[in-house]
Protein backbone atom coordinates (compact mmCIF):
# COMPACT_ATOMS: atom_id res chain seq x y z
CA UNK A 1 0.00 0.00 0.00
CA UNK A 2 1.31 3.48 -0.83
CA UNK A 3 1.22 4.89 2.71
CA UNK A 4 3.04 1.91 4.19
CA UNK A 5 0.14 0.53 6.23
CA UNK A 6 -2.13 -2.45 5.64
CA UNK A 7 -5.21 -4.09 7.04
CA UNK A 8 -5.01 -7.40 8.86
CA UNK A 9 -5.94 -9.49 5.83
CA UNK A 10 -2.98 -8.12 3.88
CA UNK A 11 -0.67 -8.62 6.88
CA UNK A 12 -1.87 -12.22 7.09
CA UNK A 13 -1.26 -12.78 3.39
CA UNK A 14 2.26 -11.39 3.57
CA UNK A 15 3.34 -13.30 6.67
CA UNK A 16 1.38 -16.55 6.36
CA UNK A 17 -0.04 -16.07 9.88
CA UNK A 18 -3.81 -16.28 10.21
CA UNK A 19 -5.78 -13.15 11.16
CA UNK A 20 -7.04 -14.95 14.29
CA UNK A 21 -3.49 -15.65 15.45
CA UNK A 22 -2.38 -12.10 14.63
CA UNK A 23 -5.18 -10.74 16.80
CA UNK A 24 -4.20 -13.10 19.61
CA UNK A 25 -0.56 -11.99 19.45
CA UNK A 26 -1.67 -8.36 19.50
CA UNK A 27 -3.97 -8.81 22.50
CA UNK A 28 -1.84 -11.20 24.57
CA UNK A 29 1.67 -9.92 23.91
CA UNK A 30 1.28 -6.41 22.51
CA UNK A 31 3.29 -7.54 19.50
CA UNK A 32 1.47 -5.33 17.00
CA UNK A 33 0.98 -1.58 17.23
CA UNK A 34 -1.72 -0.69 14.69
CA UNK A 35 -2.91 2.79 13.81
CA UNK A 36 -6.57 3.51 13.06
CA UNK A 37 -8.01 4.54 9.73
CA UNK A 38 -10.65 7.30 9.63
CA UNK A 39 -13.20 4.53 9.36
CA UNK A 40 -11.89 2.80 12.49
CA UNK A 41 -10.01 -0.06 10.82
CA UNK A 42 -6.70 -1.24 12.30
CA UNK A 43 -3.81 -0.45 9.98
CA UNK A 44 -0.51 -2.29 10.37
CA UNK A 45 2.96 -1.09 9.44
CA UNK A 46 6.05 -2.67 7.93
CA UNK A 47 7.49 -2.78 11.47
CA UNK A 48 4.48 -4.86 12.55
CA UNK A 49 5.12 -7.19 9.63
CA UNK A 50 8.76 -7.58 10.65
CA UNK A 51 7.81 -8.44 14.23
CA UNK A 52 5.32 -11.04 13.04
CA UNK A 53 7.91 -12.66 10.79
CA UNK A 54 10.49 -12.75 13.60
CA UNK A 55 7.94 -14.22 16.02
CA UNK A 56 7.00 -16.97 13.58
CA UNK A 57 10.67 -17.76 12.93
CA UNK A 58 11.48 -17.98 16.66
CA UNK A 59 8.50 -20.26 17.26
CA UNK A 60 9.73 -22.54 14.48
CA UNK A 61 13.05 -22.74 16.35
CA UNK A 62 11.26 -24.00 19.45
CA UNK A 63 10.45 -20.93 21.54
CA UNK A 64 7.01 -20.49 23.03
CA UNK A 65 4.77 -17.84 21.47
CA UNK A 66 5.15 -15.61 24.54
CA UNK A 67 8.96 -15.76 24.55
CA UNK A 68 9.14 -15.43 20.76
CA UNK A 69 6.94 -12.33 20.82
CA UNK A 70 9.01 -10.81 23.63
CA UNK A 71 12.22 -11.31 21.67
CA UNK A 72 10.66 -10.17 18.38
CA UNK A 73 9.58 -6.91 20.01
CA UNK A 74 13.20 -6.24 21.03
CA UNK A 75 15.70 -4.71 18.59
CA UNK A 76 16.60 -7.25 15.93
CA UNK A 77 20.24 -7.71 17.02
CA UNK A 78 19.16 -8.22 20.63
CA UNK A 79 16.55 -10.82 19.68
CA UNK A 80 19.08 -12.78 17.64
CA UNK A 81 21.66 -12.68 20.43
CA UNK A 82 19.28 -13.59 23.24
CA UNK A 83 17.55 -16.70 21.88
CA UNK A 84 20.35 -19.25 22.38
CA UNK A 85 21.56 -17.83 25.72
CA UNK A 86 17.98 -18.13 26.99
CA UNK A 87 17.98 -21.85 26.19
CA UNK A 88 21.46 -22.33 27.68
CA UNK A 89 20.37 -20.55 30.84
CA UNK A 90 17.33 -22.81 31.14
CA UNK A 91 19.52 -25.92 30.89
CA UNK A 92 22.09 -24.57 33.37
CA UNK A 93 19.40 -23.70 35.89
CA UNK A 94 17.93 -27.17 35.66
CA UNK A 95 21.32 -28.81 36.14
CA UNK A 96 22.21 -26.70 39.19
CA UNK A 97 18.87 -27.37 40.86
CA UNK A 98 18.88 -31.11 40.32
CA UNK A 99 22.55 -31.59 41.20
CA UNK A 100 21.76 -29.84 44.48
CA UNK A 101 18.73 -32.03 45.35
CA UNK A 102 16.62 -28.86 45.30
CA UNK A 103 13.08 -30.02 44.55
CA UNK A 104 11.55 -26.54 44.59
CA UNK A 105 14.20 -25.06 42.32
CA UNK A 106 14.01 -28.11 40.06
CA UNK A 107 10.28 -27.69 39.52
CA UNK A 108 10.75 -23.95 39.03
CA UNK A 109 13.41 -24.63 36.39
CA UNK A 110 11.07 -27.02 34.57
CA UNK A 111 8.21 -24.50 34.85
CA UNK A 112 10.42 -21.92 33.21
CA UNK A 113 11.57 -24.38 30.56
CA UNK A 114 8.07 -25.41 29.49
CA UNK A 115 6.85 -21.83 29.71
CA UNK A 116 9.62 -20.54 27.46
CA UNK A 117 10.02 -23.13 24.70
CA UNK A 118 7.72 -25.61 23.01
CA UNK A 119 7.28 -29.05 24.56
CA UNK A 120 9.08 -30.77 21.70
CA UNK A 121 11.99 -28.35 21.82
CA UNK A 122 12.20 -28.79 25.60
CA UNK A 123 12.39 -32.55 25.15
CA UNK A 124 14.78 -32.75 22.20
CA UNK A 125 17.07 -29.78 22.83
CA UNK A 126 17.14 -29.50 26.62
CA UNK A 127 15.94 -32.62 28.46
CA UNK A 128 17.51 -35.30 26.27
CA UNK A 129 20.96 -33.60 26.19
CA UNK A 130 20.68 -33.07 29.94
CA UNK A 131 19.81 -36.72 30.57
CA UNK A 132 22.66 -37.87 28.32
CA UNK A 133 25.06 -35.65 30.24
CA UNK A 134 23.59 -36.92 33.53
CA UNK A 135 24.28 -40.51 32.53
CA UNK A 136 27.84 -39.72 31.48
CA UNK A 137 28.55 -37.86 34.71
CA UNK A 138 27.18 -40.80 36.70
CA UNK A 139 29.33 -43.21 34.69
CA UNK A 140 32.54 -41.23 35.29
CA UNK A 141 31.78 -40.76 38.98
CA UNK A 142 31.34 -36.99 38.94
CA UNK A 143 27.84 -37.34 40.40
CA UNK A 144 26.40 -39.93 42.76
CA UNK A 145 23.78 -42.59 42.14
CA UNK A 146 21.53 -40.60 44.46
CA UNK A 147 21.88 -37.47 42.29
CA UNK A 148 21.14 -39.45 39.13
CA UNK A 149 18.05 -41.06 40.67
CA UNK A 150 16.79 -37.78 42.13
CA UNK A 151 17.10 -35.93 38.83
CA UNK A 152 15.62 -38.73 36.70
CA UNK A 153 12.66 -39.27 39.03
CA UNK A 154 11.82 -35.57 39.29
CA UNK A 155 11.89 -35.18 35.50
CA UNK A 156 9.94 -38.42 35.06
CA UNK A 157 7.16 -37.17 37.30
CA UNK A 158 6.89 -33.90 35.43
CA UNK A 159 6.88 -35.31 31.92
CA UNK A 160 4.23 -37.88 32.86
CA UNK A 161 2.02 -34.85 33.48
CA UNK A 162 2.55 -33.88 29.84
CA UNK A 163 1.40 -37.36 28.83
CA UNK A 164 -2.00 -37.26 30.50
CA UNK A 165 -3.88 -36.97 27.18
CA UNK A 166 -1.77 -39.35 25.10
CA UNK A 167 -4.38 -42.11 25.26
CA UNK A 168 -7.06 -39.98 23.60
CA UNK A 169 -7.76 -39.69 19.89
CA UNK A 170 -5.22 -40.39 17.21
CA UNK A 171 -5.40 -42.27 13.95
CA UNK A 172 -2.88 -44.93 15.00
CA UNK A 173 -2.43 -46.74 18.31
CA UNK A 174 0.80 -47.79 19.97
CA UNK A 175 1.60 -49.85 23.06
CA UNK A 176 4.89 -48.83 24.68
CA UNK A 177 6.80 -51.02 27.14
CA UNK A 178 10.20 -51.93 28.50
CA UNK A 179 10.91 -55.69 28.57
CA UNK A 180 11.38 -57.64 31.81
CA UNK A 181 14.46 -56.51 33.68
CA UNK A 182 14.59 -53.00 32.13
CA UNK A 183 13.98 -50.39 34.84
CA UNK A 184 14.68 -47.24 32.80
CA UNK A 185 11.59 -45.97 31.01
CA UNK A 186 12.14 -42.19 30.92
CA UNK A 187 13.33 -42.19 27.31
CA UNK A 188 10.29 -44.24 26.32
CA UNK A 189 8.00 -41.74 28.07
CA UNK A 190 9.57 -38.88 26.11
CA UNK A 191 9.21 -40.85 22.88
CA UNK A 192 5.54 -41.49 23.70
CA UNK A 193 4.92 -37.77 24.16
CA UNK A 194 6.46 -37.03 20.77
CA UNK A 195 4.44 -39.64 18.88
CA UNK A 196 1.24 -38.60 20.67
CA UNK A 197 1.84 -35.09 19.37
CA UNK A 198 2.14 -36.60 15.91
CA UNK A 199 -1.30 -38.20 16.07
CA UNK A 200 -0.72 -41.54 17.80
CA UNK A 201 -2.84 -42.89 20.64
CA UNK A 202 -0.45 -44.23 23.27
CA UNK A 203 -0.91 -46.98 25.87
CA UNK A 204 2.10 -46.92 28.18
CA UNK A 205 2.97 -50.03 30.20
CA UNK A 206 6.30 -48.76 31.49
CA UNK A 207 9.34 -50.44 32.96
CA UNK A 208 9.89 -54.15 33.56
CA UNK A 209 6.76 -55.32 31.72
CA UNK A 210 6.26 -59.12 31.73
CA UNK A 211 5.72 -60.52 28.26
CA UNK A 212 2.48 -62.23 29.27
CA UNK A 213 1.15 -58.83 30.36
CA UNK A 214 2.28 -57.27 27.09
CA UNK A 215 0.74 -60.08 25.04
CA UNK A 216 -2.59 -59.83 26.90
CA UNK A 217 -2.62 -56.07 26.32
CA UNK A 218 -1.96 -56.30 22.60
CA UNK A 219 -4.54 -59.09 22.24
CA UNK A 220 -7.09 -56.81 23.88
CA UNK A 221 -6.21 -53.54 22.14
CA UNK A 222 -4.97 -54.78 18.76
CA UNK A 223 -2.65 -51.75 18.40
CA UNK A 224 -1.12 -50.59 15.16
CA UNK A 225 2.32 -50.75 16.73
CA UNK A 226 4.24 -52.11 19.72
CA UNK A 227 7.36 -50.22 20.82
CA UNK A 228 9.89 -51.93 23.09
CA UNK A 229 12.87 -50.13 24.59
CA UNK A 230 15.88 -51.28 26.58
CA UNK A 231 19.30 -49.83 27.34
CA UNK A 232 20.78 -53.30 27.89
CA UNK A 233 22.02 -55.35 24.93
CA UNK A 234 22.04 -58.53 27.04
CA UNK A 235 18.37 -58.04 27.92
CA UNK A 236 17.55 -57.69 24.24
CA UNK A 237 19.33 -60.96 23.48
CA UNK A 238 17.62 -62.73 26.37
CA UNK A 239 14.19 -61.66 25.11
CA UNK A 240 14.79 -61.88 21.34
CA UNK A 241 12.57 -64.97 20.95
CA UNK A 242 9.69 -63.32 22.84
CA UNK A 243 10.05 -60.19 20.72
CA UNK A 244 9.98 -62.33 17.57
CA UNK A 245 6.79 -64.03 18.74
CA UNK A 246 5.01 -60.68 19.06
CA UNK A 247 6.51 -59.38 15.80
CA UNK A 248 5.09 -62.40 13.96
CA UNK A 249 1.59 -60.96 14.38
CA UNK A 250 2.08 -57.22 14.90
CA UNK A 251 4.34 -54.38 13.81
CA UNK A 252 7.03 -54.06 16.48
CA UNK A 253 9.67 -51.35 16.76
CA UNK A 254 12.65 -51.77 19.08
CA UNK A 255 15.09 -49.30 20.60
CA UNK A 256 18.12 -51.19 21.92
CA UNK A 257 21.93 -50.85 21.86
CA UNK A 258 22.34 -53.64 19.31
CA UNK A 259 22.85 -53.72 15.56
CA UNK A 260 19.95 -52.95 13.26
CA UNK A 261 20.33 -56.43 11.80
CA UNK A 262 19.91 -58.01 15.24
CA UNK A 263 16.60 -56.21 15.60
CA UNK A 264 15.49 -57.14 12.09
CA UNK A 265 16.34 -60.79 12.77
CA UNK A 266 13.47 -60.82 15.28
CA UNK A 267 11.06 -59.49 12.67
CA UNK A 268 10.97 -56.08 14.36
CA UNK A 269 12.12 -52.76 12.97
CA UNK A 270 14.94 -50.79 14.63
CA UNK A 271 14.39 -47.29 15.96
CA UNK A 272 17.14 -44.72 15.54
CA UNK A 273 18.74 -43.20 18.63
CA UNK A 274 17.35 -39.72 17.92
CA UNK A 275 13.82 -40.01 19.29
CA UNK A 276 12.51 -37.07 17.29
CA UNK A 277 13.74 -38.73 14.10
CA UNK A 278 12.27 -42.03 15.28
CA UNK A 279 8.92 -40.35 15.92
CA UNK A 280 8.99 -38.71 12.48
CA UNK A 281 9.83 -42.07 10.89
CA UNK A 282 6.71 -43.61 12.42
CA UNK A 283 4.54 -40.85 10.99
CA UNK A 284 6.01 -41.42 7.54
CA UNK A 285 5.66 -45.19 7.68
Amino acid sequence: MNDGVMRIGELSRRTGVSPELLRAWELRYGLLQPARSPGGFRLYSADDEGRVRRTAALISEGLSAAEAARLAAAPLDAATAVAQPVVDDLADGLRRALDGFDTTAGHAALDRLFGTVSTEFAITDVLLPYLHDLGERWADGSITVAQEHFASNLIRGRVLGLARDWGAGGSGSAVLACPPGEAHDLGLILFGILIARRGWRVTFLGADTPFDTLEATVDSLQPSLVVLATRDADLFGRHAAAIAAIAADLTVAVAAPVSEQAVRDTGARPLVDDIAEAADALVGS
